[in-house]
């Protein structure tokens, strides 16, 4: 595991040490376990537009050719 270097505002970090004393944690876990959401949350995202395109390309649903005109999609 690496170590990094953060300068945080002073207010921020009391507020944030706050918080950590309170949920039973550290400054650190927090940072850490944000970075990995934040990691973790990409990769997903990454998967799931992959996903998203592979079903597009395999599905066997066609929409035929739409002709729409302004006045027909607000007609009312």
């Amino acid at each position: 595991m690496k170590n990094i270097t953060l300068s945080v505002d002073d207010k921020v970090l009391t507020g944030v040490r706050r918080y950590a004393a309170q949920h039973d944690t550290t400054v650190n876990a927090l940072v850490r376990d944000f970075l990995t959401r934040v990691a973790t949350q990409e990769d997903r995202a990454a998967n799931a537009r992959r996903r998203l395109l592979e079903l597009s390309d395999s599905s066997e649903g066609r929409m035929g050719k739409q002709t729409w005109n302004r006045e027909k999609l607000y007609d009312r």
